[in-house]
């Protein structure tokens, strides 16, 4: 069953992402200016499944949590603080494995309790794929910051 709902839930936000890149395309009125600096970078939409496992991997592990991420036009999906994400990915480049810890005062007790983290989807167009797994949920949420707080 947990396959089954992982499929659907894909399914449905990347159904959602071509709907808003046909949508943005169809609307879209060609310009004769000039590209703006950085113009060869890929662009289009941001949309992420987020999901937390308990142990050290996703294939042999129960799901704990899910959430679907969208940033532009605007944050939203499931994920219960868009906001923050985004800006989190954003100032990364979409970039999962560049999220540092921002809370240097966070104390997490070690204890092997494993996590695994994923992120699947695009960001501005391009493909994303991450997987990584952690000592417990603390050291998670530290190294994640509200990007896998959900």
């Amino acid at each position: 069953m947990r396959y089954a709902t992982k499929g659907l839930g894909l399914g449905a936000v990347l159904a959602a992402a071509c709907l808003a890149g046909s949508a943005a395309t169809a609307t879209a009125a060609p310009t004769a200016s000039a590209a703006p600096a950085g113009a060869d970078r890929p662009s289009g939409p941001s949309v992420l499944v987020l999901t937390v496992t308990g142990g050290e991997g996703p294939a042999t592990a129960p799901e704990r949590r899910s959430a679907t991420l969208t940033c532009p036009p605007g944050p939203g999906g499931t994920h219960p603080a868009p906001e923050r994400a985004c800006a989190a990915l954003r100032s990364v480049d979409g970039e999962v494995g560049a999220l540092v810890e921002t809370d240097t005062d966070r104390v997490c007790p070690m204890i092997w309790d494993p996590v695994t983290i994923t992120a699947k989807g695009t960001w501005e167009g391009r493909a994303v794929s991450y997987e990584r797994t952690f000592a417990n949920s603390c050291v998670m949420e530290g190294a994640t910051g509200p990007v896998f707080s959900f």
